[in-house]
């Protein structure tokens, strides 16, 4: 903890008030391409607002019940499977099956998720929780098949 702090504290040292506001800044756009992703699938934007609320809203974008929840504070388990599987069931729910996307959520979920929320192209598909979501490269193997 105390090593958090003194990176806080270099931070602050370098760029002063500043980094106040790049944060805000941050927070606003995170809050934004939030808002606009629950809107765009149908769900009420204000709940990216809300802690607990915002976290059911996106586990029902993708199909999955509230109850899942619980499984994102199961150490290990909740943070190496748990939230990349989401992350890819969104993408999923998006219309976005290719590897190249689900990697892009994994490494920079931020901008992806802005990038989702943002998008003209982008359409909401349905939830896919529980459901076989084939892929485009399975698509292409199966269609060499024939």
């Amino acid at each position: 903890m105390e090593s958090l702090n003194h990176f806080y504290a270099i931070l602050y040292d370098h760029f002063g008030d500043s980094m106040y506001f790049v944060l805000g800044f941050i927070v606003l756009l995170s809050v934004v391409a939030q808002w606009r992703l629950y809107e765009r699938a149908g769900q009420p934007g204000v709940a990216a607002l809300v802690p607990f609320w915002n976290f059911i809203v996106f586990l029902r974008i993708v199909g999955r019940p509230a109850s899942h929840m619980w499984l994102f504070l199961i150490p290990i388990f909740g943070q190496f499977y748990m939230i990349p599987k989401v992350w890819i069931e969104l993408c999923q729910s998006f219309g976005k099956r290719t590897m190249l996307d689900y990697v892009l959520v994994i490494i920079f979920n931020g901008i992806y998720i802005f990038n989702l929320g943002m998008s003209y192209d982008t359409r909401y598909m349905g939830p896919v929780y529980g459901k076989h979501i084939p892929t485009d490269h399975g698509a292409k193997h199966h269609a060499s098949l024939a």
